[in-house]
């Protein structure tokens, strides 16, 4: 690979429109809300809120996670939550 070629690689995959890298941001909403959920799952452990609490946690991280895939600003982002959302389906379903 050249380094030109591989200037081309970290600018797909790392940078924004802007060029700067971009390899994280400011937890958004959905992150908020998928974190909050998380830990209140944890202290409460059963009964109706906690399903509730996992159900939020759950959609909104599919939320975050669609959001990734559809407006991400590179390539890193995208698979990342390409790569989250198949990984909350599989830990689902197994």
């Amino acid at each position: 690979m050249t380094s030109k070629s591989g200037a081309k690689f970290v600018d797909k995959w790392f940078r924004d429109r802007s060029g700067k890298l971009a390899l994280y941001a400011r937890p958004n909403l959905p992150i908020i809300i998928w974190f909050g959920a998380t830990v209140a799952g944890k202290i409460v452990t059963e009964g109706s809120v906690y399903r509730a609490l996992s159900y939020t946690a759950l959609l909104a991280i599919i939320f975050w996670a669609m959001l990734e895939i559809i407006q991400g600003v590179n390539y890193f982002r995208r698979t990342l939550g390409a790569m989250v959302l198949i990984l909350t389906i599989y830990s689902r379903l197994h």
